[in-house]
């Protein structure tokens, strides 16, 4: 597993955590950060995570709205929690984050969905991101491989 999968999947955890047990998510994130301290190999995909998570917040509100819009008659307290988790990151990398082509977070999205949410929900979350990250502006082609 990659170093920013692995990010992912932190984040995935500190926004999960912050909407279950009802904290704000700056919280959650000091809660993991306590945990990343006495963790130094796992230093590189902390701060990728943490960059996540502060993008999340530094544009939850453009984020959720945007999840409103396209996710078709599912209000987002519909939505399982982790559908949401799963949903604000991938549409802050698309939208917010150069690095990453619309292609890879869409595929890490659907991929976190397939792990850990519904049978249903992998598809959902593939083509809400796919259609958002039709509407954004293009994101760097991914590099080849060596």
């Amino acid at each position: 597993m990659s170093a920013r999968t692995k990010a992912r999947k932190r984040a995935l955890d500190i926004l999960y955590a912050a909407d279950v047990r009802q904290t704000t998510i700056p919280e959650s994130l000091a809660a993991e950060a306590q945990r990343a301290a006495s963790e130094p190999a796992r230093m590189a995909s902390w701060l990728y995570a943490r960059e996540i998570v502060d993008g999340v917040v530094d544009h939850r509100e453009e984020i959720d709205e945007l999840i409103e819009t396209y996710s078709q008659g599912w209000t987002l307290k519909r939505m399982p929690v982790v559908d949401r988790a799963i949903l604000r990151i991938g549409i802050w990398e698309i939208l917010f984050n150069d690095a990453v082509p619309h292609a890879v977070a869409i595929d890490e999205a659907v991929e976190a969905a397939k792990i850990l949410s519904t049978d249903d929900s992998a598809g959902f979350v593939n083509g809400l991101l796919g259609r958002i990250a039709q509407t954004a502006p293009p994101a760097p082609a991914a590099p080849a491989a060596s």
